[in-house]
């Protein structure tokens, strides 16, 4: 796979990976089921969860471009759109559903609410209009920002 195909792809984890460091505590059945968790439990899991989800990500993404013969060293902008919406998205969605499972940690839920109102609104706008990725304005660069401001480094990663 080429540089230039891989490092859209990889920058596309990154930034949809925000979208799941957010994502603990916005459910209140979720907090009220769940202990609360430190923050550093909170990164640690937050990040492995990242971790392992951007892997399959990337994956997928190889496997797109094989199975849709990209011309990875020239992929079209439609193709880098496609794959925004087909793998990266839904990728991501499932991190979210996984951390989504964590309790925030308490006296926390503010900063973490702001990370989801954040990267929720930005991926909303970026899964109707996935070629804002490639503007000046990044959906997701919010999102991201406060997620590395609360310590998040894989699921903050831009």
């Amino acid at each position: 796979m080429s540089k230039v195909f891989m490092a859209v792809a990889i920058s596309l984890v990154a930034l949809f990976a925000a979208v799941a460091a957010g994502c603990g505590g916005s459910d209140d059945t979720t907090s009220e089921t769940t202990a609360a968790l430190t923050k550093a439990e909170f990164i640690k899991q937050a990040e492995a969860i990242c971790v392992k989800g951007n892997e399959a990500i990337e994956g997928e993404v190889e496997e797109f471009a094989d199975d849709n013969e990209v011309d990875t060293e020239d992929p079209t902008k439609a193709q880098q759109e496609e794959v925004i919406t087909d793998v990266v998205a839904p990728g991501t969605k499932q991190q979210v559903e996984e951390i989504a499972d964590l309790a925030a940690p308490s006296g926390d839920e503010e900063q973490i609410e702001a990370i989801v109102e954040s990267v929720e609104s930005g991926t909303t706008e970026l899964e109707d209009q996935p070629e804002l990725l490639f503007g000046e304005k990044n959906p997701l660069a919010e999102g991201s920002k406060l997620a590395r401001a609360y310590g998040l480094k894989e699921c903050g990663e831009e």
